[in-house]
């Protein structure tokens, strides 16, 4: 039977918010693929006999499935409707729950992480929900786009505290069965809210979204499309993706290990996974807040302070190992950082064509992924060389280095505004 596209009324209506609220509960719960590793790292470790850096793996293979699996149901979405690539993510993160809770070897663990909690689980609950909610939504797209990211950081927020207290309790592999039933039987019920198509009018289409950014709308007005900041279009997304990289490189320290890292200073695992639910919940709010202070200074400002405060964090880290700093320092990381990331789909939107903006903002978000993935074992593997974290947060203040720095270099061409040299990189 053919469905027909809802009439525009639905568009922001009570309907259209209680569809964002399930968003937001569905990507809550998936985000416990992303979070769920960084808990158990320590019992990996232990259990399997390996090396912190081959601890850290798992992590890893989970952001790069994490990434390849949005563009795979991100295209399911758009085939098949929203309802497909849910009831597959809902699948595979409860069948790798329950194999990586029973797996007896490290690489059946990497396996359940990579491709079934990873590729097909977390990715289905994050770039196609995303995706539906901006259809719903059209004067408050902004606000409601702001509410759904949120989850992947509630998700931070809420799962570390609840694994730790049943790790502690039951074991980690009776934790992870646990979360495949849960994920099982809350998921799908949820899923039954999608079964209406996305209006399909030109009300609820057009981005009404988009408006001035009071005094520095000038600076994207009068930059040509076809020389974005006067490079060319494919010269900027590389910049851009080498920024991704470098400052989720340096994200990724704090976030991954602060569980390893609480535990080697003799505080236990359960304070650091209060700590990491602290820094990702405070990561909510500047995720918030970052959308509203980016409408008055414009995505590379935005991007240029989130970016400029991480360091200052990494800095306080190096210099502090007491419980009470530790706690402040990683609320303070998760206010300073949560804003970062929301800050690239802005650049994408001010300074290309709209038609490339879906491209080109999948490609930036895939390497600030990459750059999650690779910061996370790097910073095992990096351990592991050095017996401590401090040259862990000496590279990751390195990587935000030289992302400060080509946020900086596009900013100075933004206000320059764009001359005839550029990068000779094609689109």
């Amino acid at each position: 039977m053919k469905i027909e596209p809802q009439p525009s009324r639905d568009v922001e209506s009570p309907y259209a918010w209680a569809r964002l609220i399930v968003s937001l509960m569905l990507m809550t719960i998936g985000g416990a693929g992303m979070y769920s590793v960084t808990v158990v790292l320590p019992q990996i470790q232990a259990e399997f006999g390996i090396s912190r850096s081959d601890a850290s793996l798992p992590y890893t293979l989970t952001m790069i499935g994490f990434g390849l699996g949005g563009i795979l149901m991100g295209r399911l979405s758009d085939r098949f409707g929203v309802l497909a690539p849910i009831v597959v993510g809902t699948l595979g993160i409860s069948s790798g729950f329950m194999l990586a809770g029973s797996a007896g070897s490290m690489w059946q663990f990497n396996l359940a992480q990579g491709l079934l909690i990873g590729l097909m689980g977390t990715a289905a609950s994050f770039a196609p929900l995303v995706a539906d909610t901006s259809q719903w939504f059209t004067r408050r797209r902004g606000i409601a786009l702001a509410i759904c990211m949120s989850g992947n950081y509630l998700a931070g927020a809420v799962w570390p505290p609840i694994m730790q207290h049943f790790i502690d309790t039951v074991g980690w592999r009776q934790t992870y069965l646990g979360i495949g039933v849960f994920c099982l039987f809350s998921m799908l019920p949820l899923a039954l809210v999608y079964r209406r198509r996305p209006p399909s009018t030109p009300a609820a289409t057009a981005n009404t979204h988009s408006r001035p950014l009071a005094r520095f709308a000038q600076e994207a007005a009068r930059s040509d499309p076809a020389r974005p900041l006067g490079l060319s279009p494919g010269a900027l997304q590389v910049l851009l993706c080498i920024a991704g990289v470098a400052c989720c490189v340096a994200m990724a320290m704090p976030q991954v290990h602060i569980v390893a890292y609480c535990g080697d200073l003799g505080f236990g695992a359960a304070r650091g996974a209060e700590m990491l639910a602290l820094m990702l919940g405070l990561g909510i709010v500047s995720r918030l807040l970052s959308g509203w202070i980016s409408d008055h200074i414009g995505g590379l400002r935005t991007l240029l302070l989130g970016s400029v405060l991480q360091g200052v964090a990494l800095l306080m880290f190096l210099s502090s190992n007491g419980l009470v700093s530790l706690y402040v320092i990683s609320g303070l990381f998760g206010l300073f950082q949560g804003g970062i990331v929301p800050a690239y789909a802005l650049i994408v939107r001010e300074y290309f064509t709209p038609k490339e903006a879906g491209a080109r903002v999948g490609t930036v978000l895939m390497a600030t992924l990459f750059g999650m993935a690779l910061g996370g074992w790097m910073s095992g593997a990096i351990y592991d060389l050095s017996g401590s974290y401090h040259a862990a947060f000496i590279n990751g203040l390195a990587w935000n280095a030289l992302n400060v720095s080509i946020i900086g270099f596009l900013l100075y061409r933004a206000r320059r505004g764009p001359g005839p040299a550029g990068l000779a990189v094609g689109a």
